[in-house]
C-alpha cells in the first residue's frame, strides 16, 4: 500500500520577538554557509558538489568513472565521515573518483538519489522506508548498517523535570518525516498525546528545526527540548539541557538502526564492483572506529569541518561519540518496527518492505574479512 506523502520542506514554528530574530539570524547565517560550501540545505533539494575529497589512487578504475556519495555532517554518520577523511573508500575505489553531497535530513537525500544526483548514501531508516515505499520498491536497496543509537530527548530542566511534563511544551525534531521525527511522534502517541503529524500541533508542539539551528533556538528559549541525533544532543547538554530519555532504552538489547547505507537500484545493477568497493571501505572504517575510538572521533570532527561545518568542542565530541555504536549489521529486525512507528505516528500507511535489503555484497565483504554474515530479517531480495 502506498504511504501518505510527507512534504519535503519543513514547516518551522514561528517565534516571536527577540527569540525569532535570534533564530532567523542564525538560520540565515547557516544557509549562507551551506550555499558557500555546496552542502544540501535543510528541507531543500541539495545542490551538486563536484569536489573530490581525496585524490584518486593509482589503482585500476572500476566500472564507473565516478561514484557520488551522500551523507550528513552528523556523528551518527561517522562511518562515512571517517571513511572519506581517511581515504578508506578511495583506497578501495582505485582510479574511480568520489564526489560528495552533504545533507541535513533524509527526505532531501532521497530526492537526490531518485534524481541521480547521488548513487550511494548514508541515511536514517525512516526516509529509507518512505523512499522504498513511495517508489513501490523500485528506487533503492539498503546494503549495510552503519550506526545504532546516538539519539536522545534532551530538555530544559527548568521547564521539564520528567516525561509527564511534556504536555504544552515545544519539542524540536530535525525535519518532518525524518527518523527522529517519527520516533518522537511514535513516543508521544504511545503516551496518549494527541498530535497532528503534518503540522506538529497538538498536546505537545513538535517544532521541525534544522539541527544546525536547534542549539540557538534552545538558547533563545523558543523550544523546550529536542529529540535529536548526536552531536546536537550533546551540544544542547553543553548549553545546560539534560538528557530526559536515551532512545536506545526503548529498544530490545538497546540496539536500533539509526543510520544505514542505501544505493540506487540502477547503480547497483550497473556497477556492482563499485558498490562492493564502497562496502569494503565502510567495513574498514567501522573496524578502524571501533579499534581507535578517540582518533576516529578526531577524524570525524575534521571531516565535519571539511564539509563546511563547525568542528565540535572536545567535551561535546567526546560525549556524543560515546553514545553511538558503529556496526556493519543493519539491525534489520528493527526496521519493520521503525516502519510500524511511522504508521502509528500517522506519517505512513502500512508499507510492504519485502526486498528492501540486498545484503549479498556486504556479506561477501564480511566473509572475505573473516567476519560473520548479517541477517536481512526476511526482508531481503531473495527472501
Amino acid at each position: 500500500m502506498a504511504p501518505t506523502q510527507a512534504p519535503i520542506h519543513s514547516r518551522p514554528r514561528p517565534n516571536a520577538g527577540r527569540a525569532r530574530r535570534v533564530a532567523l539570524a542564525a538560520a540565515a547565517a547557516l544557509t549562507a554557509a551551506a550555499l558557500l560550501t555546496a552542502c544540501g540545505g535543510y528541507g531543500s533539494k541539495a545542490p551538486k558538489n563536484d569536489a573530490v575529497p581525496a585524490a584518486a589512487t593509482g589503482g585500476p578504475k572500476l566500472s564507473a568513472d565516478t561514484v557520488k556519495i551522500g551523507y550528513f555532517a552528523n556523528l551518527t554518520h561517522g562511518t562515512a565521515l571517517v571513511g572519506l577523511q581517511d581515504g578508506l573508500f578511495q583506497q578501495e575505489l582505485g582510479a574511480t573518483k568520489i564526489k560528495t553531497q552533504v545533507f541535513n535530513a533524509g527526505p532531501a537525500e532521497i530526492e537526490a538519489l531518485n534524481a541521480g544526483s547521488i548513487d550511494i548514501g548514508w541515511i536514517g531508516p525512516a526516509p529509507s522506508i518512505n523512499g522504498y515505499s513511495q517508489s513501490k520498491g523500485q528506487s533503492l536497496k539498503i546494503i549495510s548498517g552503519s550506526a545504532s543509537g546516538g539519539v536522545e530527548l534532551v530538555v530544559n530542566p527548568s521547564r521539564i523535570t520528567g516525561l509527564d511534563d511534556l504536555k504544552g511544551k515545544k519539542i524540536a525534531s530535525p525535519q518532518l518525516g525524518n527518523t527522529q521525527d517519527v520516533a518522537l511522534l511514535n513516543y508521544l502517541a504511545s503516551k496518549g498525546y494527541k498530535e497532528d503529524p503534518q503540522s506538529g500541533a497538538g498536546d505537545v508542539s513538535v517544532v521541525r528545526t534544522d539541527n544546525k539551528v536547534t542549539p540557538d533556538a534552545y538558547a533563545a528559549g523558543s523550544i523546550d527540548g529536542a529529540w535529536v541525533p548526536e552531536p546536537t544532543a550533546s551540544q544542547l547538554v553543553a548549553k545546560g539541557a539534560k538528557v530526559l530519555l536515551d532512545e536506545k532504552t526503548l529498544w530490545p538489547n538497546e540496539q536500533f538502526v539509526s543510520t544505514n547505507v542505501i544505493v540506487s537500484q540502477s547503480f547497483l545493477k550497473a556497477h556492482p564492483d563499485v558498490v562492493q568497493a564502497v562496502l569494503n571501505g565502510s567495513v574498514k572504517a567501522n573496524a578502524y572506529i571501533n579499534a581507535n575510538p578517540a582518533k576516529a572521533a578526531q577524524d570525524a570532527n575534521a571531516a565535519i569541518k571539511a564539509a563546511g561545518g563547525t568542528p565540535l568542542p572536545a567535551g561535546v565530541l567526546d560525549s556524543a561519540w560515546k553514545n553511538i555504536q558503529f556496526t556493519d549489521d543493519p539491525l534489520a529486525g528493527t526496521l519493520q518496527a521503525e516502519a510500524d512507528h511511522a504508521v502509528t505516528a500517522g506519517l505512513l500507511k502500512k508499507p510492504n518492505l519485502a526486498g528492501i535489503y540486498d545484503l549479498d555484497p556486504l556479506n561477501q565483504v564480511l566473509k572475505a574479512a573473516g567476519k560473520p554474515a548479517v541477517s536481512d530479517a526476511g526482508l531481503g531480495s531473495g527472501s
